[in-house]
């Protein structure tokens, strides 16, 4: 089933506009994003095919399915619940029948744990991405033996400066491991390579030495240490950072570089957002979808805010939340028996 079968079926219960137009944080560049809930024809809502959710290729259109789209409100979801709350002017269509699901039905002190937390994790993420702006990880990937290094005497030296002195490769190397001794190994050199010996590893992207079988007699060259815990932090780092280079948004990043204060800007601004929703529903008992603090948000957007100065700012907002909760007249959890009801009556209209 696709979004405009559901139209044409005369399914759709809801839709609006969602996204930066509805929190009227929206500029020139800014995209227009559609949500949206219905309903599945009883024969299929009863049979095997329950489609919980339809999205567009670019996810930039999502409509829930009305057992999914309640499910969330109950569990407080922050999309879900601005979805339900949307600004009259962001509305598109709305059935009679969602007058049934007020919003006041759904707001309880779980929107602590569900707009707060998933703020915070936001931060995490923004400092994730600092980490990536600040430490770039080179596009030409380090192997094995960039992590080995050659005892010598009470010090060391890299392994592949040691070859470089000796005029050896590391094709003709054969490594034994020693007993009692976590990354440490016999080093033995075949300059003729009459031994077929397996070298210091066995491809470019190997995840270990490889250890040769070495004959009777052979006399060790030198004692070399893997350093296999740094080769292995080093391959997640690569792995990721490169992961996010490839699916990251170009111009999203560049308009970050070019503020120059080290973090994902828009990231920020919502996290910022969430926090402020989440102080205004308990203490208000109200969430506004569309943002009195325009400006401020779009300065945070733009980078007109150090790092730090955002961390402190999300630090305020939390202590604010914590006591926010402790005097709030919300409910503890949205009543689930009551919305259940409320549901079945639903269906059993739509259907009927």
């Amino acid at each position: 089933m696709t979004i405009k079968e559901i139209k044409e079926k005369g399914l759709l219960l809801f839709e609006c506009i969602s996204g930066s137009k509805a929190y009227g944080l929206n500029t020139a560049k800014s995209d227009t994003d559609l949500k949206g809930v219905y309903y599945l024809p009883k024969a299929q809502f009863y049979g095997l095919e329950y489609i919980s959710q339809i999205s567009n290729e670019t996810s930039d259109e999502v409509y829930y399915e009305l057992g999914r789209f309640v499910e969330l409100l109950i569990k407080n979801n922050p999309n879900i619940l601005e979805l339900l709350a949307s600004p009259d002017d962001c509305i598109l269509y709305r059935h009679a029948i969602m007058s049934r699901l007020p919003i006041s039905m759904f707001l309880s002190k779980l929107c602590k744990e569900t707009f707060a937390g998933y703020a915070l994790t936001q931060i995490k993420k923004a400092r994730g991405y600092k980490k990536k702006i600040i430490n770039p990880v080179e596009a030409e990937r380090k192997t094995v033996p960039d992590f080995c290094f050659i005892l010598q005497g009470h010090s060391s030296i890299p392994l592949n400066e040691w070859l470089a002195q000796n005029h050896f490769v590391q094709e003709q190397c054969g490594l034994t491991s020693i007993p009692h001794s976590k990354g440490l190994y016999a080093l033995f050199y075949d300059k003729e390579a009459r031994h077929h010996y397996r070298g210091i590893m066995s491809s470019e992207l190997a995840n270990d030495v490889s250890l040769s079988s070495i004959p009777k007699g052979e006399k060790e060259m030198a004692y070399l240490y893997f350093n296999i815990e740094s080769y292995s932090s080093y391959c997640k780092d690569y792995k990721e950072y490169w992961e996010w280079v490839q699916k990251r948004n170009e111009d999203r990043y560049l308009g970050n570089a070019e503020h120059g204060k080290g973090y994902d800007a828009k990231n920020m601004m919502h996290t910022i957002r969430l926090l402020q929703v989440a102080e205004e529903i308990l203490a208000t008992g109200t969430l506004n979808v569309k943002r009195q603090n325009r400006e401020e948000l779009l300065s945070i957007k733009a980078g007109g805010f150090q790092y730090d100065e955002l961390l402190a700012m999300a630090n305020a907002l939390m202590e604010r939340i914590e006591k926010a909760e402790l005097s709030s007249s919300l409910p503890s959890l949205p009543d689930k028996e009551l919305v259940e009801g409320i549901l079945v009556q639903m269906r059993a209209e739509l259907y009927g």
